[in-house]
């Protein structure tokens, strides 16, 4: 093609190489996909549970049979190591799964004892298309984990994608098309089409994970049309060590939740409280294993590969910096390295001030911030002194007093001894400035649905 036509790029993160030019879609493509996705939702809005789940099984089937292909792409586009993305494509394929097993008794009807002679229930037909704009930390997952309780449902999908994983979001439109045709739609058009595309009366609703901007700028365009929305926004996810807490288990479980992914994860660890008893030992403990952590080409057997792009990278070694500036303490990493790519080691930061930089901004990679609070008290204070409500962990030895704890926690999740996570079994999302709506579990699925209310005389 032309190097002049419209069209994305994709850049290797660990060499900075070009990997390809995607032409974006005209206004006649666009139109076009927008129809396929339509004509197909009415078709498939009336296929059975039973034909729905078969679909969804195959579609299971088809992303194991490209796993290789897939997580080498997503390698490739965003940078993860090639372990978690053969990992990322499994599960998505266990999403389609639950979904086939268990989204027809999601989605019964529910008898309603009105009295009389009356019958009343309640039923949960789709709402029709749904666009899904999607970022690229996940480039198969976080598409799946909305596309699967929505095709369940009997909506089909249009993916905007990030623009750097779109040979991704162009492969899993692939792979889905091959078992039933036009259930997912790609559409390669930038950011400021998604307006125009939310505004089409094709579209019925929209799903959206990204960051704080993106959310307003969804829900502006959302509320302009009426049209509801889930949003997966933000998120600075405490990490709370109460003083009775296994320290060294603490610690381990740390690093997995701080760094897989290199840190780029909405749901993540990114503020670790720790109470003053205890501090100490857990900031040896983290440290030493974060600084353990081996950083290099991601296809190679590394833990952490490079940031998906090099101004992300600045960015967060800018954000280190400030920290700095601010009182923190560099207990390992902290510099970026020479060479190309958008590398960047797991750094972790002590003396972290509640209103330092890493304390109140959410940090988007391998940087963890480390506050020290003296008691149980400060320690939920501190984190719910945030704008952000996604998820969090909570560390102790006394499970009731956790279990207790966790209603004054301001987030969608709370795991206790353990680190955040999304399973398709359980409802994912957040509150406050993390978004609202639920992806996954029996919640999720009833998002893209009209709850309507049947009366038969």
């Amino acid at each position: 093609m032309s190097t002049t036509a419209p069209h994305v790029t994709s850049v290797d993160p660990a060499t900075g190489a070009e990997l390809a030019r995607h032409p974006l879609h005209d206004d006649a493509a666009l139109d076009a996909a927008l129809t396929r996705a339509h004509d197909a939702q009415r078709a498939w809005r009336t296929a059975s549970f039973e034909r729905r789940a078969e679909v969804l099984v195959a579609i299971a089937a088809e992303l194991r049979a490209e796993q290789e292909r897939m997580a080498e792409l997503i390698t490739a586009e965003m940078g993860k190591t090639l372990r978690e993305a053969r990992a990322e494509v499994e599960k998505s394929a266990w999403v389609c799964e639950y979904y086939a097993a268990e989204g027809a008794s999601q989605l019964a009807p529910e008898t309603v004892d009105t009295g009389g002679a009356r019958e009343t229930y309640v039923q949960f037909p789709p709402l029709g298309v749904v666009l899904a704009v999607m970022p690229w930390n996940y480039p198969v997952w976080q598409v799946m984990r909305a596309a699967a309780p929505a095709l369940m449902a009997g909506n089909t999908v249009v993916l905007k994608h990030a623009s750097n994983v779109t040979g991704s979001a162009l492969l899993l439109g692939e792979v889905v098309g091959r078992v039933e045709r036009s259930l997912l739609e790609t559409i390669v058009v930038p950011g400021r089409a998604v307006a125009a595309v939310i505004a089409d009366d094709r579209i019925a609703a929209v799903t959206l994970t990204g960051s704080e901007a993106a959310g307003v700028s969804v829900a502006q365009a959302c509320a302009t049309a009426l049209k509801p929305s889930v949003l997966e926004l933000g998120g600075s996810d405490p990490f709370i060590v109460l003083g009775d807490a296994d320290v060294e288990a603490a610690a381990r479980e740390a690093v997995k939740a701080r760094f897989s992914n290199t840190g780029q994860s909405c749901v993540a660890a990114k503020r670790f409280i720790v109470v003053a008893s205890i501090a100490e030992a857990f900031e040896e403990a983290f440290a030493a294993a974060a600084g353990a952590l081996v950083m290099g080409a991601p296809r190679e057997e590394v833990d952490l590969g490079p940031m998906a792009r090099v101004d992300l990278r600045d960015e967060l070694a800018d954000q280190v910096a400030r920290g700095v500036a601010a009182g923190g303490r560099v207990l390992t990493g902290g510099s970026v390295p020479d060479g190309p790519g958008a590398f960047y080691p797991p750094t972790v930061v002590g003396a972290v001030a509640p209103d330092s930089p890493l304390a109140r901004e959410e940090t988007f990679g391998p940087a963890a911030a480390v506050l020290r609070v003296p008691d149980e008290a400060a320690a939920i204070a501190l984190a719910n002194a945030s704008p952000y409500g996604l998820s969090s962990s909570l560390w102790t030895q006394d499970r009731e007093r956790a279990k207790a704890l966790a209603a004054s926690i301001e987030a969608g999740a709370v795991f206790v001894n353990a680190m955040t996570a999304s399973d398709p079994r359980m409802p994912f999302g957040g509150v406050k400035r993390s978004g609202w709506g639920r992806e996954l579990g029996a919640f999720g699925i009833r998002e893209f649905v009209n709850v309507q209310a049947i009366t038969v005389a």
